[in-house]
């Protein structure tokens, strides 16, 4: 995917002024690889995911996929989102089914594909509870796994962890990076945590407070799975964590003017 000198802009609804949230974002994303986004509240890394979704068009640049303009949402990129966005009517068997059977398949082929899904994130025996019936973390595996089964190319992450207690999201995680290995999805993944940015990642995106653009990209190299006390982790840890700060306070600062 290549982002090229991206613009987007939006009318504040209460009085009417244009709010830039990107303004030139250019950015490089290799297939087959875990990139995150970092950045202070308000720097368009949710709108940049959905520019990528196809859910928004930019208002200038243009962003590609395979050499060809995104212009619309579209089965090569599957979206898991912040609010498990699960179907309440449906149990989970059938929350996973629901994008194969959209795809034409029928259900004696849609079955084992979902009971195999559930199975890798440790839901075998859950199929026929329904979404109020789970805990968070064992929603936000099903809205995993029910992106993962329509094998898109591209997995879109909007903070899948942020409503989910510290040990679950720490549970989720390792995970993620589990299922990440065995299948080798290219991953744009939205956090505001330093330390999921740098477990998760191949690369971390860091951006500038509001209007968007790329700040640093800082490589990690540290193998898989990965020590978050190791000493070479707080090193990537510290030097990230100086970059947002720079970039948080320019946020407050502008606040306070």
């Amino acid at each position: 995917m290549e982002c090229r000198s991206v613009r987007k802009t939006y009318r504040d609804a209460a009085d009417g002024t244009e709010i830039v949230a990107l303004d030139g974002l250019t950015l490089d994303i290799e297939a087959r690889e875990f990139l995150t986004l970092l950045g202070p509240s308000g720097c368009g890394k949710s709108t940049l995911l959905n520019i990528l979704a196809g859910f928004e068009r930019p208002d200038g640049g243009k962003v590609l996929l395979n050499g060809v303009p995104i212009q619309r949402p579209g089965p090569d990129r599957g979206v898991v989102f912040q609010d498990y966005a699960l179907f309440p009517w449906l149990n989970i068997q059938q929350n996973v089914e629901y994008g194969l059977r959209e795809k034409g398949m029928n259900k004696a082929e849609s079955s084992p594909i979902a009971r195999r899904f559930l199975a890798m994130v440790g839901l075998s025996g859950f199929e026929r509870r329904f979404p109020h019936e789970l805990s968070g973390g064992m929603r936000q595996r099903v809205a995993l796994v029910r992106v993962l089964a329509i094998d898109p190319e591209i997995l879109l992450m909007d903070e899948p962890f942020a409503a989910v207690d510290a040990q679950t999201r720490i549970i989720l995680q390792e995970e993620l990076q589990r299922l990440w290995m065995q299948t080798l999805k290219t991953v744009v993944f939205v956090t505001h945590s330093v330390d999921e940015a740098i477990y998760l990642a191949d690369r971390v995106t860091v951006m500038t407070a509001r209007p968007g653009l790329v700040k640093a990209i800082v490589p990690i190299d540290l193998p898989r799975p990965r020590d978050s006390t190791s000493d070479a982790f707080n090193r990537y840890r510290r030097d990230i964590a100086q970059l947002i700060e720079v970039e948080s306070r320019k946020v407050f600062a502008a606040a306070a003017a």
